[in-house]
């Protein structure tokens, strides 16, 4: 009986070991595939994030990209005379005169605003001098092609300038820029800068500030 008993104990000693070893080795298994699936999806989901990054980095580039060159490019105009701040100013293309005053810090105080057309579309490159009270301005620029170029003698051709280049001169509008025109084209050219007067709208005061800066 005692050995018998022995001979049991053994047997269930042994089979209990055999269990505890396969159970171990299963665990060690399955926990190396659980290890590897997630290392994998860490992988994937790095690749994921990176590409996705990469796409949307692309993406990004290129509408800045196409944004530049979309977008016109801004304008620089030389201010002087009467302002705050002369010197040389960048503005928004369809910029007016007002603004570029406003952006070279406004009028000083003895400056004369009825001197510039603060309506008047500004170019690239252009000049503008803001007289002050009683001072003549300097001979105004004539905008051809849009462009601003120097009149024959630095003066406005009366026969010869379109409304863009007799809206350059002090005082004159879009308005009175046709008028000019209108009356060129009802009476012929000008044969005397004095005829301006005639022009309706062009009074003893507007033309004073005309007659050294236009030429037939």
């Amino acid at each position: 009986m005692a050995v018998g008993a022995a001979v049991v104990l053994f047997v269930a000693a042994v089979a209990a070991s055999a269990i505890l070893s396969f159970a171990s080795g299963g665990g060690g298994a399955q926990g190396e595939i659980v290890r590897a699936d997630i290392d994998g999806v860490a992988g994937s989901t790095g690749d994921g994030t990176a590409g996705g990054g990469a796409t949307a980095g692309g993406a990004t580039a290129t509408a800045t990209a196409t944004g530049a060159t979309i977008a016109a490019p801004a304008i620089l105009v030389h201010v002087l005379g009467a302002v705050a701040e002369p010197g040389i100013v960048e503005l928004r293309p369809g910029a007016r005169v007002v603004d570029a005053i406003g952006a070279a810090g406004g009028l000083v105080d003895e400056a004369d605003p009825a001197g510039v057309n603060l309506a008047r579309v500004l170019v690239d490159g252009e000049q503008l001098v803001v007289p002050r009270e009683g001072e003549v301005p300097p001979p105004a620029t004539a905008v051809t092609g849009g462009q601003a170029t120097a009149a024959s003698g630095g003066r406005v051709s009366l026969n010869q300038a379109d409304a863009a280049a007799l809206d350059t001169l002090p005082r004159i509008g879009p308005a009175l820029a046709q008028r000019i025109i209108d009356w060129r084209e009802a009476n012929g050219p000008f044969t005397d800068v004095s005829q301006l007067t005639e022009v309706a709208g062009i009074g003893d005061a507007v033309y004073s500030g005309l007659v050294d800066l236009v030429s037939l």
